[in-house]
């Protein structure tokens, strides 16, 4: 466990940003998790999973905790479920592939997001009608200044869309360690309805899809539409997809007759924030090296040397922009470090 200085974290973003840490530390066990957290009490600290979810406009001045802690098993299971516990610094999309490799099913639909497994109950990720809190069952997280473990179940993290109480009440404050998802064995829900996972098996003549179809067809969408960060520095979904009230929703769709739409309940919608962001005409649009993305307006790109400042400045743009021309306020979804 060596304490590095000065150290680049553009490989540690998928970004690509470069941006320097004033220290950084590789953790690969919860004892040496706990050493540097006991040793280092007094210093700025910033934790980094995957480096997917952020976008760094300056350097670190702190020690940077690296989580790298790997690891999967199956700690309980019945005929009809199975209980899979998941290391912090597993990759989200391999942990994946594993999970249906095994015929578990809860996770398909979620295939190919970027980031570690550690990561993903702080975002509540979600894609294609599925979120994390759909199979999530609780996660072990070390507390920073006790060094002591705490394990929080689903009803204590709170969960929202792309909210959990890791980013809130409890943000800055625990460092989640291991995830356990409870998953099916049979009679698994196979999710086709939303988005574009219908079509895609249709075009493979796909009348009764497995996990893995369900999987590929996932794979798929994406690859189609999302740039590959190693190829093209980017977070993937910047941006929320706005819930605004029905009332609200009216007076846009009026205007808008053809905009998709999401009911969300009786008084709530949700609108696709791509779809806005392409109307206002800033789909493939590049500034210098910062830029969308031409596939999915959506996506903030690195075409190569964009500074975090520069792609925070487009953001900012389009933000200001929806809601001039729609009246709507899209919220960022990754995290402007």
């Amino acid at each position: 466990m060596q304490i590095l200085t000065n150290f680049s974290l553009k490989k540690y973003n998928t970004f690509g940003i470069e941006a320097k840490a004033k220290q950084f530390v590789a953790i690969h066990s919860n004892d040496e998790l706990k050493s540097i957290l006991k040793h280092h009490s007094s210093d700025k600290k910033f934790i980094l999973g995957g480096g997917s979810n952020m976008l760094l406009t300056q350097d670190i001045d702190a020690l940077v905790i690296h989580i790298d802690l790997k690891g999967k098993k199956i700690i309980n299971e019945d005929e009809d479920f199975v209980w899979v516990e998941s290391q912090a610094g597993e990759v989200w999309h391999e942990f994946v592939l594993w999970t249906i490799d095994q015929n578990f099913g809860g996770l398909e639909n979620m295939s190919l997001i970027p980031g570690n497994v550690g990561t993903t109950p702080v975002q509540n990720i979600g894609a294609y009608g599925t979120e994390i809190k759909d199979t999530f069952v609780s996660c072990e997280a070390m507390n920073i200044l006790s060094q002591e473990m705490k394990t929080f179940s689903k009803e204590e993290c709170n969960f929202g869309y792309r909210e959990s109480i890791f980013k809130h009440e409890v943000k800055d404050k625990f460092v989640i360690s291991s995830v356990v998802f409870k998953l099916t064995k049979r009679n698994h829900k196979i999710n086709t309805s939303y988005g574009d996972i219908t079509k895609e098996l249709e075009n493979k003549n796909i009348t009764i899809p497995t996990l893995k179809d369900v999987s590929n067809a996932v794979i798929a969408i994406r690859q189609s539409k999302l740039p590959d960060p190693k190829e093209l520095g980017n977070s993937g979904s910047f941006f929320k997809n706005p819930i605004i009230s029905k009332s609200e929703f009216e007076k846009v769709h009026a205007l808008h007759p053809e905009m998709p739409h999401y009911v969300i309940s009786e008084t709530e919608v949700k609108v696709p924030a791509g779809w806005l962001i392409e109307k206002a005409g800033f789909k493939g649009k590049r500034f210098g090296d910062a830029g969308i993305h031409k596939n999915q307006a959506l996506v903030l790109v690195n075409y190569g040397n964009a500074t975090g400042q520069e792609i925070l400045a487009v953001s900012r743009d389009v933000q200001a922009t929806v809601l001039k021309e729609f009246g709507i306020a899209i919220e960022a979804e990754v995290n402007v470090i």
